[in-house]
């Protein structure tokens, strides 16, 4: 008789494979590599904290050295004080080429005593165009505060101190575009986006202030590191799915109070007709599922 022993290992090497890695808590040394900017990317604290720099001269930014396919990703971060008008602090995901997927937050530096904007953009098989603007209910220079992102392939949240700020349901089925399968890696960087940064890059920024620093800490991922040997389509599928009623309840009264521009309600831009998310009834819809 023929012995099974070779069999069920094979089985069972099989089975390690194909589980998913999973990111659990997050260090700036172990996890990201400078992506542009070289000294003035100071990762600090063992790792656990680090700051940017924006000079004269150049920009600093961090790449994560993993890519993901969905997760939770959360920063603590204290922006940019004083005159930061030009300045864009940026946390976002990305995959690369023409058709990437990305979900995209960026801090708008403003003059000193104007606030901050805080603009969102997801994008889906290279298409974007779905930005919603906020202003920040505190002074976001003065602590850190953390700001999330939480995608599975049924929606993702955007979260600033664990208050859902922007919710967008997979809608595939309907046609609309939604990232399910680009695994994508987490940057942050600071740079001078000035050319359009603040109000509308009428205002430029002062370099003579420079340098610019925004600090960073406690950067924390509960994700599935992607690989060809393994798949992340289960990966958080069902879990946090929405929110619950008081949560909901804190969304809607974000959207009544910050919300400084939503493509939802640009009707000049979609003239002949809202895109399809956008329709009365699914953004009902939208803020009622969370």
């Amino acid at each position: 008789m023929t012995s099974s022993y070779p069999r069920s290992l094979f089985l069972l090497l099989s089975l390690c494979l194909a589980i998913n890695a999973i990111a659990f808590g997050g260090n700036f040394y172990t996890d990201f590599d400078i992506l542009f900017g070289d000294k003035r990317a100071d990762i600090q604290d063992g790792g656990m904290s680090m700051s940017l720099a924006l000079d004269n001269y150049s920009g600093s930014g961090l790449v994560s050295k993993n890519e993901y396919l969905f997760g939770r990703f959360d920063m603590q971060i204290k922006l940019v004080p004083g005159n930061s008008a030009g300045t864009v602090t940026a946390f976002y995901l990305s995959s690369q080429g023409k058709h990437h997927d990305e979900i995209d937050l960026e801090f708008l530096g403003n003059l000193s005593g104007d606030p901050y904007l805080l603009s969102t953009n997801i994008y889906a098989n290279g298409k974007g165009d779905r930005e919603m603007q906020f202003y920040l209910w505190f002074d976001p220079t003065e602590d850190f505060h953390t700001y999330s992102i939480d995608w599975n392939p049924q929606r993702i949240i955007i979260l600033v101190d664990n208050i859902p700020i922007r919710v967008m349901h997979n809608r595939k089925n309907m046609g609309v575009p939604f990232p399910t399968k680009q695994p994508m890696r987490l940057y942050t960087t600071l740079w001078n986006g000035d050319s359009w940064a603040t109000r509308w890059g009428q205002v430029k920024i002062d370099l003579s202030k420079s340098p610019f620093i925004a600090n960073f800490r406690n950067f924390n991922a509960y994700a599935c590191i992607w690989s060809q040997r393994a798949s992340c389509k289960g990966f958080n599928n069902g879990r946090n799915k929405g929110l619950d009623i008081e949560t909901r309840k804190k969304l809607k009264e974000i959207h009544s109070k910050w919300v400084v521009y939503d493509y939802c309600r640009d009707f000049r831009r979609f003239a002949h007709g809202l895109p399809y998310e956008c329709r009365k009834k699914n953004v009902r819809l939208s803020l009622n599922r969370g």
